[in-house]
């Protein structure tokens, strides 16, 4: 493991490299702890200077220069050079490697996992597996010949098209793959295993047949049925919304169970993280069917956007990945309101700008703060973050609100015709999508290059007399940022509920009850006429901008856009915003040892929402959500997570006790009759019950914790009995609680995706009462569980990821434990696996929020950590952007 600093990499300094490769041809001797790889590649100059090769724990068995012993090379930092005479313009190399599959507890590059041999090379794990120009603008076709021992590993799969197969001598087979299109190493994979198959055969639009396989391992074929259908409904929609067609004879996926990543898009042969494939209603909620859709969309969807056209440098990630989130969540959405309607669409728009508030929004206001196009870095793999993804997709969002859905298509067709097997920038896709339109986007092209989240202040004046309403915008940037092109849905709603007519001063009096303004310079001042009595605006409605909006409201208006607000998504940030308000009120009491009360205004206007019954059930169940507890201590200054956590015990018990014949009532009429479906309106029903179980449980009302128990003891599907577990566990029926933990336990001790979840809600669950077990004894004891594995990045995500993440009253402890547990987790893995330790040390990034005791603790901790001079680049540059400036 490399322990140095690691050198810092700018966008500004990239070059392309003076040799390339035009084709590679593999052949790997494969085993588990010695695998031989023959490396070929026909190589072309294209500049000054040496041949670079980049390798990395590699032993190297041979090297020769067209059949010729190489003599000039040199051994650098990252691999080797290799000088060719100045008169050459092609050259033939060929390469011979050995690597220790078995000894790769990283999980890059070529590993063994449950008896398998798999590839993970995003961003920079080619190079671990043989020594190649491993970056993602040397771009070749590659021929890759696998063999290996039959018994072992009968099952041998690659990227692109099988083109033969057969048997060798001493029980050893082999399978030759050709892909025909142009790829960076990154996008490489292979597999080979024991492995049983789902196979549809399927006709794209164009009428060719093709053959859609997903990999499992042998007992798992049961719960392979929902990705298929997945991967169907993303060819298809695909092909109706972009033109968009597979483009190889078959396309494969593969479940693998230690995988750093959620899946990864590799030409052809998508390798999945297991928890992102396999479902069944026994094993699978509601959500993780959603989750696998989603995520098996999305790595369908980069075989355009990333593959056929894909980076020329890492800094441009976000136009592989912001371009695909935003095309797997327009999917998503059009899947949901084909079944739901169009509130299951209103829906699926809330819970992706929750997790851009929960998750992006902080990392805005972090050390690790960056433009979603990044200028530098020190390790790739910290920049696979929520700006690059999430803000990414809300910036193609934005491009698609201001070009509509046909100019965005337009622009689509034109980047694919200009730049397909090319390896580009953010820069042409915004081009594209410029000269497609014929406007000037400039201005637009800001949002690549600025880091934090934008403010947008709106002020608004009503004049009776001149029946007119001034609505002012101002962008509240960082001195030195210039404005941006922001695009803002806005509306505005009369005393009695009804959204009014926009005319703008000057317009003809129109209809239009909601418009699009491109705001562009610092202030834009808006002149409404005809407004006879004082309006209430509703503004970025569909969250058209990912910015703060900067608007006065009082409690009254709130209530009021919770109860009008004909924008769904406005509609629930009215909930959300009067929801933080008492929570931050309420938090400041219990900061004072006071006992926090709840507005009464509060209480009417969260029960008005809950017994809207012209609301379907899964909306209405975001709606009443308290906001995630990262997003409310990001909102707190200084952030006091036990004074939050307090707040929070007694809003939820409130609601519980105040609203139990509600819940109760609704618990009852919302029942889902028959064998369970994934369907949204089911899964709405389902979400309804489990979030009033939550808030019965929470305020101790019999029937309710009665129901729970029933409900996660007994023979239901396991997004009721999951439900069920979370309202118990998160409640004070510690008695019931243990209960329904042990038999989840005895049911799914050997399922290990299921153990999972057990982990997980364990790990974050709050301490109800003083006497409880503090969450970190109980995590501790977990950690000796015989389902608990710390090679296997879910479990680690599921154990120490949820009590650092999604306990902070527990993970924040006055006496610090919590901060050194971590430190000691972070060491650890630090030695096996540098990704996943770098992703937990992220955890503590925001510490100087923290009220100034935890914030001492945690400083300490964060410089013990650095003083380890066995660190890894991955962790260190995390820890030092933290730490910052700090002394």
């Amino acid at each position: 493991m490399k322990t140095e600093h690691a050198p810092t990499i700018r966008r500004t300094d990239y070059q392309p490299l003076a040799w390339t490769v035009e084709a590679v041809d593999l052949y790997f001797t494969l085993d588990a702890t010695a695998t031989v790889v023959r490396n070929r590649m026909r190589c072309r100059r294209q500049g000054t200077g040496p041949l670079v090769l980049m390798a990395e724990g590699l032993e190297r068995l041979s090297l020769t220069i067209d059949g010729a012993p190489a003599e000039t090379v040199r051994e650098t930092d990252t691999g080797l050079e290799i000088d060719l005479p100045d008169d050459a313009d092609e050259a033939v190399v060929e390469v011979v490697t050995r690597c220790d599959p078995s000894a790769n507890t990283e999980l890059s590059g070529l590993y063994h996992s449950g008896g398998g041999l798999y590839t993970q090379c995003e961003a920079e794990g080619f190079r671990r597996i043989t020594a190649y120009p491993d970056r993602p603008d040397v771009m070749a076709r590659f021929t890759v010949t696998l063999e290996a021992d039959k018994a072992a590993f009968p099952v041998l799969l690659s990227n692109g098209n099988l083109v033969d197969s057969g048997d060798l001598a001493d029980g050893r087979h082999f399978a030759k793959w050709d892909d025909p299109f142009l790829k960076p190493s990154y996008l490489f994979a292979l597999v080979a295993a024991d492995l049983v198959v789902l196979e549809r055969r399927e006709t794209t639009r164009s009428g060719r047949e093709v053959l859609l396989q997903v990999w499992v391992e042998d007992g798992n074929l049961d719960r392979a049925g929902h990705a298929m259908d997945s991967l169907v409904h993303s060819m298809r929609w695909d092909e109706a919304t972009f033109g968009l067609e597979l483009d190889l004879d078959r396309y494969m996926i593969v479940a693998v169970s230690d995988f750093n990543m959620g899946a990864m898009e590799n030409k052809g042969l998508n390798l999945f993280n297991a928890k992102f494939v396999l479902a069944k209603p026994e094993t699978a909620t509601d959500v993780d069917y959603e989750h696998i859709e989603s995520v098996v969309a999305h790595e369908y969807f980069h075989n355009w956007t990333g593959n056929r056209v894909t980076c020329r440098d890492w800094f441009q990630l976000t136009l592989k990945e912001g371009l695909t989130v935003f095309r797997d969540q327009q999917f998503s959405a059009d899947m949901l309101a084909a079944a739901g309607g169009e509130s299951a669409r209103a829906v699926k728009r809330i819970e992706d700008v929750r997790v851009l508030r929960t998750a992006q929004f902080p990392e805005d206001a972090g050390p690790m703060a960056h433009p979603i196009r990044p200028d530098e870095y020190q390790a790739i793999d910290n920049f696979y973050t929520a700006t690059v993804y999430e803000k990414g997709a809300e910036v193609i969002r934005m491009l698609h609100t201001l070009l509509g859905a046909e100019g965005f298509r337009n622009g689509m067709d034109l980047y694919f015709s200009y730049h397909d097997g090319q390896a580009v920038t953010c820069d042409d896709f915004v081009e594209a999508m410029s000269e497609a339109n014929g406007v000037d986007l400039d201005q637009f092209m800001r949002w690549y290059s600025q880091r934090g989240t934008p403010r947008l202040r709106a002020e608004g004046r009503f004049d009776a007399a001149a029946r007119q309403y001034t609505l002012t915008l101002t962008q509240v940037r960082p001195d030195g940022d210039a404005p941006l092109h922001i695009p803002v849905a806005l509306g505005l709603i009369g005393p009695k509920g009804a959204d009014l007519p926009l005319t703008l001063a000057g317009e003809a009096v129109g209809t239009v009850t909601t418009r699009l303004v491109e705001l562009k310079d610092t202030t834009t001042t808006l002149v409404f006429e005809g407004i006879d009595a004082e309006p209430v605006p509703s503004l970025l409605r569909g969250f058209s901008a990912p910015v703060i909006l900067e608007l006065e409201e009082d409690d009254r208006r709130l209530a009021f856009r919770m109860a009008h607000d004909s924008d769904p998504f406005n509609r629930w940030d009215a909930a959300q915003r009067y929801m933080l308000r008492v929570i931050l009120a309420m938090s400041a009491d219990a900061a004072k040892g006071e006992l926090p009360q709840v507005p009464e205004p509060f209480m009417s206007a969260f029960g008005a929402l809950l017994h809207n019954e012209k609301l379907d059930p899964a909306y209405r169940a975001v709606a009443l959500t308290l906001p995630a507890e990262a997003y409310l201590l990001e909102q707190m200054s200084p952030a006091d997570p036990v004074a939050l956590r307090r707040a929070l015990i007694v809003l939820m018990r409130h609601l519980g006790e105040r609203l139990a014949d509600s819940w109760l009532g609704l618990d009852t009429r919302l029942a889902v009759a028959g064998d369970y479906r994934y369907h949204p309106a089911d899964a709405g029903r389902r979400a309804l019950r489990s979030l009033g179980l939550r808030y019965l449980c929470a305020a101790g009302v019999s029937q309710g914790v009665e129901r729970a128990l029933a409900r996660a003891t007994g023979e239901s599907h396991m997004t009721d009995r999951f439900g069920a577990l979370a309202a118990l566990v998160n409640s004070p029926a510690s008695a019931e609680a243990a209960i329904a933990l042990a038999d989840f336990e005895r049911r799914f001790a050997k399922d290990a995706l299921v153990m999972d979840k057990w982990f997980a809600i364990q790990a974050g669950a709050w301490r109800w009462i003083d006497s409880a077990q503090p969450a970190l004894a109980r995590i501790e004891a977990l950690m000796g569980h015989p389902a608990f594995s710390l090679s296997n990045p879910n479990k680690i995500y599921a154990l120490f990821g949820a009590y650092f993440r999604a306990n902070p009253a527990e993970f924040h402890r006055a006496d610090g434990a919590g901060y050194r547990f971590w430190a000691d987790r972070i060491r650890d893995l630090n030695g096996r696996n540098p990704q996943v330790a770098s992703r937990m040390a992220r955890v503590l990034e925001n510490w100087r929020r923290l009220t100034p005791a935890l914030q001492s603790a945690a400083q300490a901790q964060i410089k013990a950590l650095l003083a380890d001079k066995a660190l890894s680049a991955d962790v260190r540059e995390v820890l030092e952007k933290a730490l910052g400036d700090a002394t």
